[in-house]
C-alpha cells in the first residue's frame, strides 16, 4: 500500500499484520481522486472506518488541508498517525480512536463540518445503511456542496435517505463507490 501522487506520492505506508483490513485498492483510490480533482484543493476531508488511513492520507497528498480518520481499533489508530507522520502531514490530521457513531457524536457537537466525507464500512455487517442512516441525521457535517462517497460490496444494498441525494457511482469489480451531496431545501 502506498500514496500514489501528490507530496507524499511513493511513501509506502504500514498496516497491520493480521488484522482482517481492506485497505481501497490503488486502482479504486487513483480513480476515486482523479474523478474528486481540484475540490481536493484545501478541503477539509473525514475518512470514516479508517483502517490504515491510505485514503485520508492520499487526500492530504493531493492537496487536503486537514483530515480527520475515525477508527475504532487503536493498532490501526496508532498506524494511521504513524503514517501521516512519515508523510509529513504533522498538523494536518486527527485521528479519533471510536466507533464510527461516538466519533460523529463527537465531532457533531464540535460542530465541525466537512467538504468530503469517505465512508468505508465493513463489508457484509450492515453498517452501511447505518453509515448512512447516522450521516442522515446531521447532513450539516457535509458542507454544502460538498461530497459523500461511500465504498461498498456490489451486493449490498443502500436505501434511501433523504438527507442525501445520490450523484454517481462508479463500479470497480465488485466494488462499488457511491456519491451523494446534501439534497436541496426544495426536495
Amino acid at each position: 500500500m502506498r500514496i500514489i501522487a501528490g507530496s507524499a506520492r511513493g511513501r509506502v505506508l504500514k498496516s497491520l499484520k493480521g488484522l482482517a483490513l481492506r485497505p481501497t485498492a490503488d486502482r479504486v483510490r487513483e480513480s476515486l481522486f482523479s474523478v474528486l480533482g481540484e475540490r481536493l484543493e484545501g478541503a477539509c476531508f473525514l475518512d470514516l472506518y479508517a483502517g490504515a488511513g491510505a485514503v485520508g492520507l492520499e487526500a492530504l497528498s493531493r492537496g487536503a488541508a486537514q483530515a480527520t480518520f475515525v477508527e475504532s481499533h487503536r493498532p490501526a489508530g496508532r498506524v494511521i498517525e504513524e503514517n501521516a507522520r512519515l508523510c509529513g502531514f504533522e498538523g494536518r490530521f486527527r485521528v479519533i480512536m471510536a466507533p464510527v457513531a461516538r466519533g460523529l457524536a463527537m465531532l457533531r457537537a464540535e460542530g465541525v463540518t466537512f467538504d468530503l466525507i469517505f465512508a468505508d464500512p465493513p463489508y457484509g455487517r450492515g453498517e452501511v445503511g447505518a453509515a448512512l442512516a447516522r450521516l442522515g441525521q446531521w447532513p450539516e457535517m457535509l458542507a454544502e456542496e460538498g461530497l459523500l462517497i461511500v465504498q461498498r460490496s456490489r451486493h449490498e444494498k443502500l436505501g434511501e435517505i433523504a438527507a442525501f441525494e445520490g450523484v454517481r457511482t462508479l463500479r470497480y469489480g465488485e466494488t462499488l463507490v457511491d456519491m451523494y451531496r446534501r439534497a436541496s431545501e426544495e426536495a
